[in-house]
Parts: structure tokens; C-alpha cells; sequence
């Protein structure tokens, strides 16, 4: 299995990727929207955990672009917002 993690949060990304590697989980870590857009583009993944507040392209805009060209990649939204909008 192979996951893809967008989160520009580092103890959070290092987190998730020590957890999923106790499971020999691969992982990929992109840390900002512009390289996760280009890394889940790939579609090589078995899931995408996405953050939806990331730098240079939102977790929304990644998924609605991934979704768009066809890639049907299960997706696990975070966020950090305290309130839903």
C-alpha cells in the first residue's frame, strides 16, 4: 500500500508517516498544495490524506482538480479549523 500525505505541518506529517511505516505503509509527503497537486496527478496512490489549508493550492482546489482529470483515489480530508464554514 501507498499513501500520499499533503500537509504543510511537520509534526503532524511526521506523525502520520512514523504510524503508517509501523505498518509498512509507503508513504509520500508533500508539503505544500503545488507538490501535492503534481504528486497525486501520479495516481499511484491508495489514498491521499489532504490537508485543506495548505501554501500555493488548497486541499479543495487538489481534490476537485484530481477528481476532475479522473483519478478516484479515496480521499481523508484534515483541517485545522476550529469551525465549519
Amino acid at each position: 500500500m501507498r499513501i500520499l500525505i499533503v500537509e504543510d505541518e511537520v509534526k503532524i506529517t511526521q506523525a502520520l508517516s512514523f504510524l503508517f511505516n509501523k505498518q509498512k505503509i509507503d508513504v509520500d509527503i508533500a508539503n505544500d498544495g503545488e507538490e501535492g497537486l503534481i504528486l497525486a496527478g501520479k495516481d499511484i496512490y491508495d489514498v491521499i490524506v489532504l490537508d485543506i489549508m495548505l501554501p500555493e493550492v488548497d486541499g479543495i482546489q487538489i481534490l476537485k482538480t484530481i477528481r476532475k482529470d479522473g483519478i478516484k483515489t479515496p480521499v481523508i480530508m484534515l483541517t485545522a479549523k476550529d469551525t465549519v464554514d
